[in-house]
This record gives C-alpha cells, sequence and structure tokens, in this order.
C-alpha cells in the first residue's frame, strides 16, 4: 500500500490537515506500506516558503514520517504541459476564453436550475467548436477544457470510505450531462488540480488515496482522465471532514483551529488526536 497527503502551501494546518495527514500516514504503516509527501503548490500566486515550512514542522511534530523526497507540483509543470500537449493534438482538449461571468450568463443563474457538477455550474460549451485545434496547431496559453462527448467512457473505481462503500460505475452519459467539460490547464497556472494530482498519483506510485468526502464526486473525473491518459487508476478512501462548532467544514482561514495554535497552547500529539478522533 502507498499512501500521500499533499497540502497546499497557502495558509497553516489546521485540525482537518490533521485528521487527513495521520489516516494516510497510519493506513500505509499499518499495512507495511510506503507514505508519500507532496506540496501542490500550482497556485504560485498564494503558495508562499514560509507556509510549507511551517506545514513540514507541524507534520514532524505530530510524529508523522514520510518516505523518499517530497514531491513538489511547481517542479513538474512541462509534464503537466506534455500531457496537454498530447491531449490537444488527439483532439480532446480545446482553448476557452470564457469568464465566471460568461459561464454564468450562458448557463442561467444556478437558482433558476442550471446544472451544477464536480467543479459549479456545468459549462455550456460555449468554446467548444470555436476553441476547437487545427492541425499542427500549437498548445495555446489560455484555459483548455477537456471535451467530455470524446472522452468519456464506462469505467469505474473502488472506494473504501465509509460513506461510499463499493464499486462505482462511470457512465458517459452521467459524465457528459452532470460534469460536462471540465477545465484541465487555468491560463496563469499552466495546468489545474484535476489534471496534476492524477498525474502525480500515478508518477509516485500510489495505490490508496486518501482524502475528504468533498472530493468524492470529482473522483469520476480523476478516472476518467486515468482512463485516457493510460494512468492505473488507485483504490479511493473518502474520510470524512473535520467541522466547526456550526458544522461548517474547517479552512485555512479558521486560524482558531491551525496546529500552530494549539501547539503554542501546550497542546501534545496526542491531545491532537483525541481532538479529531482519531
Amino acid at each position: 500500500m502507498i499512501t500521500r497527503f499533499a497540502p497546499s502551501p497557502t495558509g497553516p494546518l489546521h485540525l482537518g490537515h490533521a485528521f487527513a495527514a495521520i489516516l494516510a500516514h497510519d493506513m500505509a504503516r499499518a499495512a507495511g506500506g510506503r507514505f508519500l509527501l507532496r506540496i501542490e503548490d500550482i497556485d504560485r500566486a498564494r503558495a508562499k516558503p514560509q507556509w510549507e515550512a511551517q506545514l513540514l514542522d507541524d507534520l514532524r511534530w505530530l510524529g508523522i514520517t514520510w518516505d523518499g523526497p517530497v514531491l513538489r507540483q511547481s517542479d513538474r509543470l512541462p509534464l503537466y504541459r506534455d500531457a496537454l500537449e498530447r491531449l490537444w493534438q488527439r483532439g480532446l482538449v480545446y482553448s476557452c476564453t470564457c469568464s465566471r461571468r460568461d459561464i454564468e450568463q450562458a448557463a442561467s443563474a444556478p437558482q433558476e436550475g442550471a446544472p451544477l457538477g464536480p467543479d459549479g455550474i456545468v459549462y455550456p460549451g460555449s468554446c467548444r467548436d470555436k476553441g476547437r485545434p487545427c492541425p499542427g496547431q500549437a498548445l495555446p496559453e489560455t484555459a483548455l477544457r477537456l471535451r467530455m462527448d470524446l472522452a468519456a467512457t464506462e469505467t469505474g473505481f473502488e472506494e473504501t470510505g465509509p460513506a461510499h462503500r463499493g464499486w462505482h460505475e462511470i457512465r458517459p452519459e452521467t459524465m457528459i450531462r452532470a460534469v460536462g467539460d471540465v477545465v484541465l490547464a487555468r491560463r496563469e497556472m499552466g495546468t489545474s488540480y484535476h489534471l496534476s494530482v492524477v498525474l502525480d498519483d500515478a508518477a509516485q506510485g500510489v495505490t490508496h488515496v486518501t482524502r475528504g468526502e468533498d472530493l468524492f464526486e470529482a473522483t469520476c473525473i480523476h478516472v476518467t482522465l486515468q482512463r485516457l491518459l493510460g494512468l492505473p487508476v488507485p483504490v479511493y478512501h473518502h474520510h470524512g471532514l473535520i467541522r466547526d462548532d456550526a458544522g461548517k467544514r474547517l479552512a485555512k482561514r479558521d486560524n482558531a483551529r491551525a496546529l500552530a495554535k494549539y501547539r503554542a497552547e501546550g497542546a501534545s500529539p496526542a491531545d491532537i488526536r483525541r481532538l479529531i478522533g482519531l
């Protein structure tokens, strides 16, 4: 078993991160496997060295050790572009110049019934025909979307998380209707979470992806990309989220739950485990 923890260095680690990291770490260690660490720093405007240093220190304080070197997405941008180039030449992605406002106007407002998918409003396809590649055309420096009508295939994945345990089938018609043409590269980043996560998991040999249940719906996108790119499909384990007293899931702006604050107040790693139910 190979698991991983993949935080973004855009703020302090909180109790939710501790839960995710400890769960992935303990699963791998209990199985005699490997636990890997990846830094998801493709958002160069928000990723900061001081946050990376803090999260590494917090993980070590929790008693979490990882195998091998830390993988950083910022070192892998040429590999993401290579994958996009291959999809572009196959006619599976197209250039999109729509703004968020353009999409909302084309799809109609959500309260009026516009379909919602894992990425929000299902893209109405405004650029699908005008953004298609011509033979030999270079990869454009714009946002790039996946043509789900050409990419979707009959597939599925195994889920071991408590809320969705079992085999989940992925049907092309559902992907086209309920997910739509998702963004695989943003102009300012050169990639997207969906593309980078599947390439990185494959590169690191991850066999079991553990992550929050808020990402369960996105798994159909990732499995579709894995099949499209000839990558292995790992087992998925979506766990529950740590929430605040009002039932809202924790975010990095919730500094009251930051691990650094608990450490400053004298908490021990064992105290953190008790707080998060582990």
